[in-house]
């Protein structure tokens, strides 16, 4: 009966230790992979800091140069391997005038998000995406459905400049819970203008409208699509 009783708690220890040990392995990979991260992303932007630099010698703005580029991803590779193609050294550059403070870089964000966000076609999307990625813990697939859907541009549509650009600093901030299941929608067939505010019965009312005239519209079609079926009928009786 004690053996069986040992056994059991012998059992029960061991798995425990077995989870623990799990744990701690999952926990140390983890933070491989961030310190990992964050030294790719810093040494990523100062390769592009560095290019910039060479390019402005001094002057207020750089000037891009194509065969800078391709000259030092040649030289790279042959002296450091892999890594240093054409595109991956012109993204680097890129990174570094999307991001000129290192201090705004986010330690949540992978080289992969950051290569997605720079796709966006201006600052203010960049800025709006990269802090949505740490609001919501986006991962690189989750960004590019959103950057593909245009969140920025269908959040932008009905604000003003100042709070477009409060949406570029602090993200789209949920104020209740009706906000998380709420999708802004694209209303470009209203023709409402961009960047302007809108009450709900207002846009309402909008929408009401346009629906009205859309459906007097194919109403006035399939009449006269009717009436000319007549017209053809009666032509063919009298044949």
């Amino acid at each position: 009966m004690n053996s069986e009783i040992n056994e059991t708690i012998g059992q029960s220890s061991y798995k425990e230790l077995v989870e623990a040990i799990g744990k701690a392995l999952s926990e140390g990979r983890d933070k491989a992979i961030q310190t990992v991260n964050a030294t790719l992303i810093k040494t990523n932007w100062q390769i592009g800091h560095y290019i910039v630099e060479y390019e402005q010698k001094g002057k207020e703005r750089a000037e891009y140069g194509a065969e800078l580029l391709n000259r030092l991803s040649h030289d790279l590779t042959v002296a450091y391997g892999k890594g240093f193609s054409r595109s991956n050294v012109f993204q680097m550059r890129q990174f570094y005038l999307a991001f000129p403070k290192i201090q705004t870089l986010s330690g949540q964000l992978s080289w992969s998000h950051y290569l997605e966000i720079l796709k966006a076609g201006n600052e203010l999307e960049i800025s709006f995406y990269t802090k949505q990625c740490e609001i919501e813990k986006w991962s690189v697939r989750e960004l590019k459905r959103q950057m593909k859907s245009g969140l920025f541009q269908r959040l932008a549509l009905s604000r003003n400049k100042e709070e477009v650009l409060t949406l570029s600093r602090q993200g789209q901030e949920i104020q209740n819970p009706q906000d998380i299941v709420k999708d802004p929608f694209v209303l470009e067939f209203v023709g409402i203008p961009e960047k302007q505010v809108y009450l709900e019965g207002e846009l309402e009312d909008r929408l009401i409208a346009n629906l009205q005239d859309f459906l007097l519209e194919m109403l006035c079609k399939g009449l006269h699509k009717s009436s000319y079926a007549n017209k053809f009928i009666m032509q063919s009786d009298l044949n």
